[in-house]
């Protein structure tokens, strides 16, 4: 299922990279370099985004590309099957023993990006499914089900947000899907009971708060859910007669509910027996599993230890500078988190937690937007067509749901970018940390740098819907540095503060989620640990800390992905002298598309030698 950041902005295997088949043209002779090698690989990638669109009925509705002769990828969703998955990751095999046949020799430029991006994709999972057998296979992902991955906590919102519908029979589409989202749920079940049966179980906190979620799900009324009033709404809108109210009211009732009703069942089950136990550790292979899960996410081979030295040194950096700030301010009495807290309690800081202000919280962010526009040709030779709008995680799921998230635009045009703000209590977006969550959620963050890469000229399709986490994670980071390098907290002290908060928050990640599966930190310890150093509600760092349970490796990809943009540009600034251009940087390491780190250095060292990019 491809919701929220994963079309583009998650790692490779949580994204399109995990769903992308084989093409079958394996045993291909070997080709000399030049046209026809090239030709070669571009007919391999198009064939296998083809195939991939063929199996990702999501994707397909995710691009705008369900019309047509796909039409019929609006009926359906992808099997949730453990035969599924397994079938992927043998066409995947397939797939780079294709690749490797036709060979790397006498690539340069986009070519050798190209090949070098999907080589990495294909070998990190082809070489990780048969080690480690729950989950999703060859993703670090270990459960199944839990508060942040199951069908149930990402379907009725992809329905919602990305099934279009214009006509009756798109709502008769929609009401298939919905029969599927139950089938779905169905084949999550048999497999979670089968990882149970090896001992693999989310710790008791992310059952509770899965539990909250499916409940919620559960007892809302028919009428109410998700699933049909979006349904109603939408057919209103477009003037589509028919019942469309009873006719998913029963399939809700008859298929999804009880399926539903079947997973709530083994989570209860579980629950008597769940441990508290936080990191990955404890589970088969679960050491090495973290370091596979590192390695996915940051694009790197740091391990445990590495990531969290380099996360107590930055903490400490970014810590001093803003400690300078706030002294400036006469904030001196208290830890950094402290004060920084402070800051929050100040009269006007916070939106009233009603329907009202969180309207206007939403209407201010649209207008950080606009402000920052006239400033972006400044540092891009290029800018995305699509534009960009702020929405709210839809409150049926927001109670696990990250804090905010980004979902890319179709590639038509048709839908714009939406970053969402998960808006449980508005507390916890006090105004002076609100400017840099545009800045790394919209312009010039994951909208820019997402949507760039849709739109490439050039650029294969199976590329232009690859992502990496450290890429993509450590842009929107590079993004909050820049707008503060052109000016954006000019005269606003606490507005920089928010944004080197945001700096120490991704640092603190690198400490918590290398502490929690590799150091045997409680879930309790993190959460400490986070409060006292950044100042943070309490509800919002246990959130955070539940998701890092949960997802091993991917808080780490953040700072370390923003530490590896930093060091590049600047080398290329100096190696470069008067020669460096900041636009042209951008420009070659964006239209290139997300690629892993080693890549991107590579790129941006050929572009400073003046060699092919």
């Amino acid at each position: 299922m491809l919701n929220r950041r994963a079309l583009l902005s998650a790692t490779a295997a949580t994204g399109v990279a995990a769903l992308l088949p084989a093409c079958a043209t394996t045993g291909s002779p070997p080709a000399t370099a030049g046209g026809d090698k090239v030709a070669r690989l571009t007919a391999l990638y198009d064939r296998v985004f083809q195939r991939t669109l063929d199996r990702s009925p999501e994707l397909a509705t995710s691009l705008g590309l369900d019309t047509g002769e796909r039409a019929s990828a609006k009926t359906r969703l992808s099997p949730a099957t453990v035969a599924e998955e397994l079938e992927t990751v043998s066409q995947q095999r397939e797939a780079l023993r294709d690749l490797r046949a036709i060979g790397r020799g006498g690539l340069t430029g986009l070519d050798a990006v190209n090949y070098d991006t999907l080589e990495y994709v294909w070998d990190q999972r082809v070489t990780a499914a048969p080690r480690f057998d729950y989950g999703s296979r060859g993703q670090p992902y270990p459960y199944v089900l839990s508060q942040l991955t199951g069908a149930y906590q990402q379907v009725p919102d992809f329905l919602d947000s990305q099934h279009r519908i214009d006509t009756a029979a798109d709502a008769d589409a929609y009401l298939l899907r919905v029969e599927a989202f139950a089938r779905q749920m169905r084949e999550e079940t048999e497999r979670a009971r089968e990882d149970a049966g090896r001992g693999v179980i989310p710790p008791d906190f992310a059952i509770d708060k899965a539990l909250i979620q499916m409940r919620q799900l559960r007892d809302t009324p028919t009428p109410d859910t998700t699933l049909v009033a979006s349904l109603v709404r939408r057919t209103r809108e477009k003037s589509l007669s028919g019942n469309w109210a009873s006719r998913a009211g029963r399939i809700v009732d008859g298929s999804v509910k009880p399926a539903l009703a079947a997973q709530i069942a083994l989570l209860e089950g579980w629950r008597p027996r769940a441990v508290h136990t936080a990191g990955v550790a404890r589970l088969p292979d679960g050491a090495a599993y973290y370091a596979f899960g590192a390695q996915v996410h940051t694009t790197t081979d740091y391990d445990g230890d590495a990531i969290h030295r380099l996360g107590l040194e930055q903490v400490a950096q970014i810590s001093s500078r803003m400690d300078a700030i706030l002294r400036a301010q006469g904030m001196t009495q208290g830890s950094v988190g402290v004060r920084t807290a402070s800051i929050s309690e100040r009269t006007g800081q916070v939106y009233p937690n009603t329907d009202a202000g969180k309207a206007r919280l939403l209407a201010d962010l649209n207008t950080q937007i606009q402000t920052l526009a006239p400033r972006l040709p400044e540092l891009f030779g290029t800018l995305p067509r699509a534009a960009v709008e702020v929405r709210r995680v839809p409150p049926a799921i927001e109670a696990g749901a990250p804090g905010g998230y980004y979902q890319s635009p179709t590639l038509d045009g048709s839908r714009p970018g939406a970053y969402y703000i998960n808006l449980r209590d508005t507390a916890e977006w006090p105004k002076f940390t609100l400017p840099t969550l545009t800045y790394h959620e919209a312009n010039p963050g994951h909208h820019l740098q997402v949507t760039l890469q849709l739109e490439a000229q050039g650029l294969p399709l199976l590329r232009r819907i690859t992502g990496f986490g450290a890429y993509s994670e450590g842009w929107a980071l590079y993004s909050e540095q820049l707008a503060d390098e052109i000016g954006m907290y000019q005269g606003d002290p606490f507005g920089q503060v928010g944004y080197l908060q945001s700096l120490l928050f991704r640092a603190t990640r690198l400490v918590v989620d290398s502490g929690l599966h590799s150091k045997n930190w409680s879930r309790e310890q993190a959460i400490r640990y986070m409060v006292d150093t950044l100042g943070d509600q309490e509800s919002s760092v246990t959130t955070e800390v539940e998701r890092y349970c949960v997802w091993p490796g991917q808080a780490s990809s953040y700072k370390i992905g923003h530490t590896k943009w930093v060091e590049l540009r600047d080398r290329a600034r100096t190696r470069m002298g008067a020669r460096f251009d900041i636009r042209r940087f951008h420009d070659t390491t964006l239209l290139a598309g997300g690629m892993p780190l080693q890549v991107l250095e590579r790129r941006v060292d050929d572009w400073v030698a003046g060699r092919p990019v």
